[in-house]
């Protein structure tokens, strides 16, 4: 049985990705083969009605979206390492709630990160997360394109359409 997923996700480009996708490599190469590095903007479950998420997008006056970035977490029962976002984001929010209107009333409020290391399969120890925490991150990242991207049977994402 084939499965397939689809997400809309905001990719994290040069120059901004240099140092987040050497961690990813370094310590999730697993997950650097899959998937670029990303904030994930619209998960599968809320973009079930993809023609109308897609007319949205179509209709979107998007031009570029800037995200303040915070701290590195630890998440997962530690094994899973993300930086997470500053708190002050609403045009994220203002972003998903155009993208998913008159499809989802009340979109719940989906705090945007990065993952460094997914922990289905990776491991962040305490020396590994001494080690990144050392590291200087982009503290705002902007972003230009939306993806909707798709992934089939647990493989490598693919980009379906991008909306600039």
């Amino acid at each position: 049985m084939r499965i397939t997923r689809q997400q809309l996700t905001l990719f994290v480009e040069e120059p901004f990705s240099n140092t987040i996708e050497t961690i990813r490599k370094k310590y999730n190469p697993e997950q650097f083969q899959l998937i670029k590095a990303h904030v994930t903007l619209c998960r599968e479950d809320e973009i079930t009605d993809i023609e109308n998420v897609l007319k949205n997008l179509r209709n979107l006056d998007f031009g570029a979206i800037t995200i303040n970035f915070g701290e590195i977490i630890r998440f997962s029962e530690g094994k899973g390492l993300l930086i997470s976002a500053d708190k002050n984001n609403d045009p994220f929010h203002q972003l998903r709630e155009s993208i998913l209107s008159n499809i989802i009333e009340k979109p719940r409020k989906h705090n945007p990160h990065i993952t460094l290391m997914h922990p289905r399969n990776s491991s962040c120890t305490d020396e590994i997360f001494n080690k990144i925490n050392q590291i200087s991150f982009p503290q705002r990242i902007k972003f230009h394109k939306i993806s909707l991207i798709e992934q089939e049977n647990g493989g490598k994402w693919r980009i379906l359409e991008e909306f600039i």
